[in-house]
This record gives structure tokens, C-alpha cells and sequence, in this order.
């Protein structure tokens, strides 16, 4: 699905291009990116106010592609319906690609060629909206400086689809518990909108001072350590070694669950509950991945869901539309959240800022 990018390759090629990425995101972080996020997000957050319930992920997933897109390639180079069909398109495979991993038994022919179809469709549909999107870039965006390795055109594509997918994806997923625990402790997000008052200037929130917002950042960490958005990853071993007792020839592969490391009691103190007076330095805590293919984009997902966080709490009163209890996360390529459906409302009374 992710063809020739820098999340399949290896050696040289890999780190260059990884590289690039991270220039342009670290360099982002400390100047322009959060007035613009935090201005998508309320405007979102504006829209949801107007429906009598809405469905989290089918917010939260858009909302992370918007934020994902313009931080990389600029605002306005994704529009409303190419957000849509990207959406859709990840829906469409995400569950085939699961089940190929793990698979015993091979797939009926008709059913291997009713996957493959689906594929091809998904495929199709997202490089179209990779072209479309590439039009629309700005000149100062990550896009001039991928396209300064003088990259062949399909594996150009592949980077600007790796980017759109594992950017908004991930952070899509885990926004919908956010707003969901957000929605269940409503002193939570009294105490979230107090952090939001005293890092904010003049109507926004100061990057400067948002180093300073502890509980908002515990908050995502936590949510992270529930909910990872990935729930394993995989290692391939390079040469013959022995670990934990076992010897593991070369070309054996290791899968690394964080679901279940994050939730080992033999790491966490009552690790099921969610609580936010946690230390997240254990070797145990690895959301994002470990080692040399860390998710380059933690830094941008970890200040994505803590203004999230922060800008729904300022200003907005959340609560869960329906009061039972939902269904578990369900196991794919990512841990995909159940349908939970909220309300969103200005707060009455003090606010941080005005409604738009």
C-alpha cells in the first residue's frame, strides 16, 4: 500500500529521506505550526457544535489528515472531499491487510481476488488524491525538499501517501479517546481548560509557554499507553543471536506488541485504569515505536492531541451522547476505536477565548 517509501526501505536511502522529514517537522514545531493547528481544530470543533450528536472517529479522522496536511505540505492542499476518500480508502483495506499478516491457511481464489480488487480500487483512489494535492502545495512545504532528491515520480507519490497515512491515521485513533475520557471526567476537562487559560496570550495559545502544560501532555501519554495506535510492531533479525534464553536464527522476525507491554501489570500499577500521575519512562512504553525506525512524527502526533486536547477543554463542553458502555478497540492494522458518539457545546460561562 506504502510502495517505495521511507517507512519500507532500508540503509542509506532510508535515513535520507527520514532525515528530511524530521528537519522539516522539528523546525515546524518550535515556529508556525501551532496557530495553525490549533485554528483547524477549533474550527472543527465549531462545525461539531451544530450537530445534535456526532460519530468521534468520523470527526477525528479528517480532523488529523487536515492538521497532518497542512503542516507538511501546506493548508488548502487536501480538499474536504480528497480528506473523504482518503478516509474511505484506508477503510476499505485496512482489515485485508490485517488478516494477511497472521494468515495460516491461503484465501479462496474468488476471495483472494475480491481483496485484491479492493486493493487496486483503494490504491487508486489514494494516488489520485496524491496528484491532485501535489498541485496544490505550497512552495515552501516538505514537498520542495523531497522533491530535491530528484526522486522517480512513483516513488514521490509513495512518500506524500506515506505521510498522509501514517499522520493522520494513527493520531485519528487515538483523538477519539481523548474526547472520550474528556466526555467521562468532565473535573478532567474543567482542570484541562485551566492549563489552556494559563498558557494562552491574547486569545491563542503560546507555544512557549505550552512546554509548561503537564497535565494536557500526561493526559495524550496516557491515552497513548491504554490505546497505542499500532498495537505491535515487527523487528526482522539481521544475524544469528540469543535472547531471553531462545536462539533466533537470521531472517526471524519479532513481533513487539505494545498493547500488551503497556498493560502488563508486571510494569504498571493497576494497569487497565486509566490515571494520569503515571512516569512514562519505563522501557515498557514504546507508542510510537523504539530504536532507529522510532515513528519519525512523534513529536508532531504528541502536540497534535495535546491541542487537541487543550482546545476542545477551553472552550467546549464535551459529553457522551449515548451513556452505555462500548464495544472494545477493535485489532487491525491499527487499533481502530468502536463508534462513539458524543455532543459538543460552547462552555457557558468564562471562556478562553470566543466561539467562532
Amino acid at each position: 500500500m506504502l510502495g517505495m517509501s521511507s517507512i519500507t526501505m532500508s540503509g542509506p536511502e532510508h535515513k535520507q529521506r527520514r532525515a528530511i522529514i524530521h528537519q522539516h517537522l522539528a523546525r515546524g514545531i518550535a515556529n508556525n505550526f501551532i496557530p495553525e493547528i490549533c485554528a483547524i481544530i477549533r474550527q472543527q470543533a465549531t462545525l461539531l457544535t451544530k450537530e445534535e450528536t456526532f460519530e468521534a472517529h468520523s470527526a477525528t479522522a479528517p480532523l488529523a489528515l487536515r492538521m497532518i496536511s497542512s503542516i507538511c505540505f501546506g493548508r488548502g492542499a487536501l480538499t474536504r472531499g480528497d480528506e473523504a476518500l482518503l478516509v474511505e480508502a484506508v477503510n476499505m483495506v485496512e482489515d485485508d491487510l490485517a488478516n494477511s499478516f497472521f494468515k495460516i491457511l491461503p484465501d479462496w481464489p474468488w476471495v483472494k481476488i475480491a481483496k485484491n480488487n479492493r486493493f487496486k480500487l483503494a490504491r487508486e483512489i489514494m494516488l489520485g488524491v496524491v496528484n491532485r494535492s501535489r498541485r496544490r502545495c505550497k512552495s515552501s512545504s516538505l514537498l520542495q525538499s523531497l522533491e530535491a532528491l530528484n526522486l522517480p515520480i512513483e516513488e514521490l507519490r509513495d512518500e506524500i501517501l506515506m505521510i498522509f497515512l501514517a499522520g493522520h491515521h494513527t493520531t485519528g485513533n487515538a483523538a477519539v479517546w481523548l474526547l472520550y475520557y474528556m466526555a467521562k471526567d468532565k473535573n478532567l476537562t474543567l482542570q484541562l481548560a485551566e492549563e489552556a487559560k494559563r498558557i494562552t496570550l491574547d486569545g491563542e495559545i503560546d507555544p512557549q509557554r505550552l512546554v509548561h502544560a503537564t497535565l494536557s501532555l500526561n493526559v495524550v501519554k496516557e491515552i497513548l499507553r491504554l490505546y497505542p495506535s499500532f498495537y505491535w510492531f515487527s523487528r526482522e533479525v539481521k544475524q544469528p543471536l540469543k535472547l531471553g534464553g531462545k536462539k533466533l536464527k537470521k531472517g526471524t522476525t519479532l513481533v513487539v506488541s505494545q498493547w500488551h507491554m503497556q498493560r502488563d501489570p508486571r510494569f504498571w500499577s493497576e494497569p487497565e485504569q486509566f490515571r494520569i500521575d503515571r512516569t512514562y519512562t519505563s522501557a515498557a512504553y514504546l507508542p510510537f515505536g523504539t530504536g532507529p525506525r522510532v515513528c519519525v512524527g512523534m513529536g508532531i502526533g504528541l502536540m497534535e492531541l495535546q491541542l487537541i486536547c487543550l482546545e476542545f477543554a477551553a472552550t467546549y463542553e464535551i459529553s457522551l451522547a449515548i451513556e452505555t458502555s462500548i464495544d472494545p478497540p477493535k485489532g487491525s492494522v491499527t487499533i481502530v476505536p468502536p463508534k462513539i458518539h458524543l455532543n459538543v457545546k460552547p462552555r457557558v460561562g468564562e471562556f478562553v477565548r470566543e466561539v467562532a
